[in-house]
């Protein structure tokens, strides 16, 4: 009987030592790539050049978003095919393109709400993921309603930008904020749920995909927040 209680015991501590090192490989690699986002965000923001070029030309700019979501599409469609440091580069180059796209925050907004925007989204990040990692709540069918609504202000946003509707626009922005900080919440769970599967490539993989769902979750949040809270010049 003690040999047997021992025996989980080992089990469960290999599990959980398998898991918390899963989960911190998780936001590393979001926590790397939001550095590369700010910095090179902050690095082309401060070249004129730079900025001038990315704005005045607007076939390179929805270049870049082009080569964003086909990067997104490449990292999760193509998880299978992929291996694990090529689908890491692919991480890393989205995240420089973010911050290349995000630099035009820095001509609309000051200095001053940008960073304090920032860290209103980092202490709500925080507290949600914490929530979703401890709770015992399945948020499951929170996460299916929300993908829902996610869908919802894509189409909105897509329309708004012919409407140029600005109760729309409002009314994206609070959603936003709403949904996304729900989906922290979510995909933390999901991530953990998906640590306690066997440790192998595979695995390290999906949870590549589930650091770069939180960092769009973190962007995300940021911008929305940043719409409702920022001060524009």
């Amino acid at each position: 009987m003690n040999y047997n209680t021992n025996i989980r015991e080992r089990v469960d501590e290999r599990t959980e030592a398998r898991v918390n090192t899963l989960v911190r490989s998780v936001y590393f690699w979001m926590c790397t790539a939001l550095l590369m986002t700010g910095a090179t965000a902050t690095l082309v923001a401060g070249n004129s050049v730079l900025l001038e070029t990315i704005l005045t030309n607007r076939i390179l700019f929805f270049g870049i978003i082009i080569a964003q979501f086909g990067l997104v599409w490449a990292i999760v469609g193509k998880v299978n095919s992929f291996s694990l440091p090529v689908l890491s580069g692919l991480f890393m180059l989205y995240s420089v393109l973010t911050g290349v796209t995000l630099s035009i925050l820095f001509v609309r907004y000051t200095s001053a709400s940008i960073a304090s925007t920032f860290f209103i989204t980092a202490g709500t990040f925080a507290v949600m993921s914490v929530y979703g990692y401890f709770t015992k709540t399945d948020l499951t069918k929170m996460g299916n309603m929300l993908g829902m609504a996610l869908i919802g202000i894509v189409i909105a946003s897509v329309v708004n930008i012919f409407m140029q509707s600005s109760a729309m626009y409002w009314i994206i922005s609070y959603v936003g904020v709403a949904v996304f900080t729900g989906l922290i919440a979510y995909d933390t769970q999901k991530i953990k749920a998906l640590a306690y599967e066997e440790d192998n490539e595979h695995t390290q993989k999906l949870a590549l995909c589930g650091a770069l769902s939180l960092y769009l979750d973190f962007i995300n949040l940021f911008i929305m927040l940043l719409r409702i809270l920022g001060d524009r010049k």
